[in-house]
């Protein structure tokens, strides 16, 4: 192979690799560069340029800093079936969450809802940064919630517990933060000040790093990009080094942005 020329397709046309002794016993993508022509390329640019060799920071450590949302067991043929009951409970909540509590700044305060399925009981926990906004006023409102989510899924045989937890921290969690971003780009506030509001309000929450990235019509811009700002250190490729991360969907008046935050936390 060697003194050989290949052609490598980076996902829009063939581009041709002159391979040196260098190159033997190592990878592609390791080498700092080759010749195309009059223009002195990398590899790595050529080959990996347009694909993103990514993963999701929660599944990546799943076992090690980070546990499963979800708790049950089922068939493989049921197992879709469990999989979309799951959404079901959750987009549920969150609708009733979204039409009963009353907050200016639009922060719904849900971190996170865990499920446990048993034969004859479902348990879900809801971890909240605001629940006093949502019990406020009506106190059977727990009881409400659950007809609902009872009516919506039709359990006749199933007994359905759900409980709120508060969290300590709000504003350390991913998915409170990107509803309070969310909530700022609404109203037109730019971009810049939004993340860097959140960045202080995670300060105090004596989280160790964040990355925040808005992609799409930024500032109602007619060409889509993407702007991201990192504080402190997110260590991505460390497994013990626990990260939360979520991505989020926003809608304005000029279309439809995703945020994602990554939050490091701590190392195990």
């Amino acid at each position: 192979m060697i003194g050989h020329t290949i052609a490598v397709h980076n996902g829009k046309e063939h581009l041709p690799i002159y391979i040196t002794d260098r190159m033997v016993g190592h990878k592609l993508g390791e080498f700092a560069s080759t010749r195309t022509g009059d223009t002195q390329k990398t590899i790595i640019d050529l080959v990996w340029g347009s694909m993103g060799q990514k993963i999701n920071p929660l599944g990546f450590r799943l076992g090690t800093t980070q546990g499963h949302h979800s708790l049950w067991f089922a068939q493989p043929k049921n197992y879709s079936k469990g999989l979309q009951e799951d959404q079901k409970i959750r987009d549920c909540i969150k609708n009733y969450v979204q039409k009963n509590m009353r907050i200016s700044s639009g922060v719904e305060g849900i971190a996170r809802i865990e499920i446990q399925k048993r034969i004859d009981l479902i348990q879900i926990i809801i971890h909240m940064g605001f629940p006093k906004l949502l019990v406020e006023g009506k106190p059977r409102r727990i009881e409400e919630l659950q007809m609902n989510v009872q009516k919506e899924l039709n359990y006749v045989n199933r007994k359905l517990n759900i409980a709120i937890t508060r969290i300590t921290k709000p504003y350390g969690h991913p998915n409170i933060l990107a509803e309070f971003i969310a909530g700022q780009l609404r109203n037109r506030v730019s971009f810049r000040k939004a993340i860097k509001k959140a960045i202080e309000l995670t300060e105090q929450a004596d989280t160790k790093g964040i990355q925040v990235q808005i992609a799409g019509r930024i500032d109602g811009k007619e060409i889509a990009r993407v702007e991201w700002i990192r504080e402190g250190r997110v260590p991505l490729q460390t497994i013990r080094a626990k990260i939360d991360y979520c991505s989020y969907r926003v809608r304005t008046i000029y279309g439809v942005l995703g945020i994602k935050i990554w939050i490091f936390v701590g190392e195990e």
